[in-house]
């Protein structure tokens, strides 16, 4: 290919409103904002705002923003828009430096086009199965998201076409580069028809990328989204990592464990917003929710009820809660990480006011951790990171704080004793009606224990079947009749759980893989669908039965999932009032 003149870039700042826009204003078909409602983000981020337009306009792009600020919808979304669903080609291709940043693209591509039937898109990338990869491309697909190495090897075995494509972006450009893709990048573009849109996406702009840009794309625009330093209130901070299936576990302990009574937990959708609202509700606290998607006039009961602390949590978006100004707010919690430096300041500073002490916690997962420091780097603050307290030292702090209620009364005097009285003059002594009372403090819902019947000895499990652990809170585990042996991944049971039930993300939880079977713990709102009969489904490993695992078919063993997650699974309990 030669290569192409370059003319001045255009330098687009999100700086001029168009952060503030709404997707509505960009220009987007109605399946895409279906998808975009239907996933609850509110606005775009700024760089999905100032790219998206000039992408739909088929402008050849060069972006530079930081990790997580929202660039895979950046593109995914006009990617998905040139897609002709009748041309079972590959139209769009996409480049990453590493298979975890393919799978996560390849996941967002798919929450996108819910709701555009007959699109297709399938990751690509070394270390997987060449069956499945070989089943996809045959079937046709018009989205590709790969590393170069793969996608070079199918080009070479001929089982990979690009001769239709239309666009094709390189997410994280400088990292493919410094990986040593270089020539493969090359060889993959030629591989390309001339008149393609090329979408460079980089955090750095060495010589190498500049080059690369100058070959293979045409008069590109350039979107730069730079973050102004900022300066934070004086709030605690501190960062927790954790799984994302572990972060309403984490959110009960830290709350128990500290006795919050006020605070915003903020998430990056509707949908997260209502069911972390739903699962706090669940676990008897008094909480709300606040985002776009509710009626003006409810939001404002809600703000003016939460003001007045007539509830103790209020689950939030950041566009619903702009303008909240609550003096004793003890605690703020990023649920989800927000898209940019200004928006984690804006959240933190709702508490810590008028002199009082604040506490600002946030979790991460995964790459979060590369976007929670890139907002250390712009804010100029440093982020401590904490540790989750046990279940034990959670028990332990409310038993402390029982303790300290019970010497403040003492130390008051005057007690009402008629009560007490009774019960001595029945016959108890001091010491116990302390203790029952206590334990009942400790446990409101507890009630008086009778002798329990001797159970059976648990039936053991067929020798195919391993000792599964318990599931987690919420959770039961399913079995696939399929395993080892026909060279699946957690990753496929993941896919083929999605596409035959239609679950959510997030909806799958740990999974355990047998020579001859496969264990996947769902969420139980979905069990339902599998509580009749098994479910049959296709797929590239031939038909597959999927079916509910009857509880009794756990055994609480040492297993290797236990030694990852034993923090989090070592008690069950609920929030107690006292």
């Amino acid at each position: 290919m030669q290569p192409h003149k370059k003319s001045p870039a255009a330098e687009v700042s999100p700086d001029h409103g168009v952060n503030r826009q709404n997707f509505s204003d960009l220009g987007l078909s109605p399946e895409i904002l279906k998808a975009i409602t239907t996933l609850g983000f509110e606005e775009p981020s700024p760089i999905q705002a100032a790219t998206i337009p000039l992408l739909l306009e088929g402008h050849d792009l060069v972006g530079q923003s930081m990790t997580g600020s929202g660039k895979t919808a950046a593109f995914g979304i006009p990617a998905i828009e040139c897609c002709q669903v009748a041309d079972r080609s590959v139209q769009v291709l996409i480049l990453c430096p590493t298979r975890e940043l393919a799978t996560q693209v390849a996941d967002e591509i798919h929450k996108l086009s819910t709701h555009k039937k007959g699109l297709h898109a399938v990751p690509i990338y070394g270390g997987a199965s060449y069956e499945r990869q070989f089943y996809e491309l045959k079937k046709g697909v018009q989205i590709v998201i790969g590393t170069p190495g793969r996608l070079l090897d199918h080009l070479d075995r001929g089982t990979l076409s690009l001769e239709s494509v239309k666009m094709v972006v390189l997410d994280e450009a400088d990292r493919m580069l410094d990986m040593g893709f270089r020539d493969d990048i090359e060889k993959i573009l030629q591989s390309t028809p001339e008149n393609r849109q090329t979408v460079f996406f980089s955090a750095t702009m060495s010589r190498q990328i500049r080059e690369l840009i100058e070959r293979h794309s045409r008069s590109p625009q350039s979107v730069t989204i730079r973050q102004k330093e900022l300066t934070v209130p004086s709030v605690e901070q501190w960062y927790f990592e954790t799984p994302q299936r572990m972060k309403f576990e984490a959110l009960l302990r830290l709350v128990d464990f500290h006795g919050f009574k006020l605070g915003i937990i903020f998430c990056n959708t509707q949908r997260m917003v209502d069911e972390l609202a739903d699962h706090l509700i669940a676990q008897g606290f008094s909480a709300d929710r606040l985002h776009g998607g509710i009626a003006q006039a409810q939001r404002t009961r809600v703000m003016n009820k939460f003001k007045k602390a007539e509830f103790e949590f209020l689950v939030a978006t950041d566009v619903a809660a702009r303008g909240i100004d609550v003096d004793a707010l003890e605690l703020v919690v990023n649920f989800d990480l927000p898209y940019d430096a200004e928006d984690y300041v804006h959240r933190i500073g709702r508490t810590g006011r008028a002199g009082k002490k604040g506490l600002a916690a946030t979790f991460v997962s995964g790459r979060d951790i590369y976007k929670l420091q890139y907002i250390e780097k712009f804010t100029r603050t440093k982020i401590r990171r904490g540790t989750i307290p046990s279940a034990g030292e959670v028990e332990e702090r409310k038993a402390e704080s029982l303790l300290d209620q019970a010497r403040q009364l003492l130390n008051k005097g005057n007690l009402p004793t008629t009560q007490v009285d009774r019960l001595l003059e029945e016959g108890f002594n001091s010491t116990d009606i302390a203790a029952a009372l206590f334990g009942l403090l400790s446990d409101p819902r507890q009630e008086p224990k009778t002798p329990a019947k001797q159970e059976p000895p648990p039936l053991s499990l067929p020798p195919s079947q391993p000792a599964l652990p318990p599931p987690m809170r919420g959770m039961q585990w399913v079995r696939l009749d399929v395993g080892r042996k026909n060279q699946i991944t957690p990753r496929d049971i993941a896919h083929i759980l999605h596409d035959s039930l239609g679950l959510p993300p997030h909806s799958v939880g740990s999974i355990e893989i047998s020579q001859t079977q496969s264990f996947a713990q769902l969420a139980k709102p979905f069990l339902h669908l599998l509580s009749q009969s098994p479910r049959q489904s296709d797929s590239p490993f031939g038909p597959i039965q999927i079916s509910l695992l009857p509880k009794k078919n756990t055994q609480n063993h040492p297993s290797k999932f236990h030694a990852k997650s034993k923090n989090f699974g070592e008690k069950k309990y609920r929030k107690n009032k006292y």
